[in-house]
């Protein structure tokens, strides 16, 4: 039997933050993970670099049941704090588009600081051990949970669950938190991969087959949310950021709508061609301003056909009425579709939902009604943007956490 001031159940990055933190505080601490080694998504994160944070971290880039949950962490760790942090191990980073930070050679980088701040703190890491049996502790004891695991038994005062969501199961993410939580009587909130690909079928899916591996910048929205980044066709359907983005905020069944060329008016755009006596078919010109494996296959799709694009993408600029005009730009500025799903956990980035915050304290990230019990990270009901904001929630949740353990 092995006793300690704190147990962290996952070693991943909010795990490891907590566990470093209150190694350092002066608590004994252990880091249980079942996989074969911690840190398995920071080190393929942002493509192997990891965007460890965001310099525009603000609450509304976070989605829950209780919008207001996440305000407290981010003001007392803020994206300054975790910088800081990395500046004193000299990592050289960069900013990438729209605030984002990466580490300028991996993502190990990342992992190797939380391992140096956790042997700061005296922290304990066991990998392949698996929790086979949480029980809570009662009678006249300072430890309140004991752990059955593969590895044998652990008393503790305070259990931390930093085990994740459903994200990417192929990295060893599964439901243990959640059903943890609800072993405990906490409540789940409904859970969905996010920040994840949609799929499309039918016409859609052969067009989208047909344009794979275009990309475009885009302005796409979904119940009153939009974002402008790059999108990509997929063998799937669509991908890349600014999809992953929206799929934050999409439902089954709900309408997404793109925008094509976001910072072009076409109809403006077209006058001015008629304007200036150009001869040039209509294709001709979109393609100066998108992929032409683009303009093509868009002006002949079914959906183009139907709204009679097709019969005005072999005319001349100087031919077009008024109302082939409004087609095209309706077109190419509002397109709409539902798409069939998403390509699920095993591509997604996070999973949206989780243990429902109501039954948390934003404070501490205990358990309002298990003293001794708190969640961090992922497997809260927190998602945040693409960009560096999950692992800043992981850096605050984790950090905030470890102040009460």
């Amino acid at each position: 039997m092995k006793d300690l001031d704190c147990i962290v159940i996952g070693g991943g990055a909010a795990g490891l933050m907590c566990a470093a933190t209150a190694g350092q505080r002066g608590k004994s601490v252990a880091v249980l993970d079942h996989a074969n080694k911690v840190g398995k998504k920071i080190l393929m994160s942002g493509g192997g670099r990891c965007n460890f944070t965001n310099y525009f971290v603000e609450p509304a880039n976070y989605l829950s049941q209780n919008p207001h949950f996440c305000k407290s962490a981010l003001s007392r760790y803020t994206q300054y704090d975790f910088i800081e942090l990395v500046s004193r191990y000299n990592l050289e980073y960069h900013e990438k588009t729209l605030g984002q930070l990466f580490c300028d050679h991996k993502a190990k980088d990342i992992l190797n600081i939380l391992l140096a701040e956790c042997e700061l703190g005296g922290v304990e890491i066991t990998t392949q051990c698996s929790i086979e049996k949480v029980e809570q502790l009662t009678g006249d004891t300072d430890y309140r949970f004991k752990l059955h695991t593969s590895m044998g038994a652990y008393r503790c005062k305070s259990l931390v669950v930093a085990s994740g969501g459903l994200s990417i199961p192929t990295m060893g993410a599964t439901g243990f938190g959640y059903d943890l939580a609800k072993q405990f009587g906490l409540r789940i909130t409904a859970r969905e991969a996010s920040l994840v690909p949609f799929t499309f079928k039918g016409e859609l899916l052969t067009l989208a087959q047909s344009l794979a591996g275009v990309a475009l910048p885009v302005v796409i929205s979904c119940n009153n949310q939009s974002f402008k980044e790059a999108m990509l066709f997929t063998h799937k359907g669509i991908s890349g950021p600014a999809v992953l983005q929206i799929s934050n905020y999409w439902y089954s069944g709900n309408n997404i709508e793109i925008n094509f060329l976001p910072d072009i008016d076409l109809a403006e755009q077209i006058a001015q061609w008629q304007s200036e006596k150009s001869k040039s078919e209509l294709t001709t010109l979109l393609s100066r301003l998108m992929p032409k494996r683009f303009v093509v296959a868009w002006l002949a799709a079914e959906h183009a056909k139907a709204c009679g694009a097709d019969n005005i993408a072999n005319k001349n600029i100087a031919d077009l009425s008024r109302s082939d005009i409004e087609i095209i730009a309706k077109l190419f500025h509002t397109w709409q579709c539902i798409p069939a799903g998403t390509e699920g956990y095993k591509t997604a980035e996070v999973t949206r939902g989780g243990v429902n915050t109501d039954d948390i304290s934003s404070k501490t990230f205990e358990a309002k009604k298990v003293p001794g019990l708190y969640f961090i990270g992922e497997v809260l009901d927190v998602t945040g943007w693409l960009g560096g904001f999950n692992f800043q929630w992981a850096w605050a949740s984790g950090y905030c956490a470890a102040q009460y353990v």
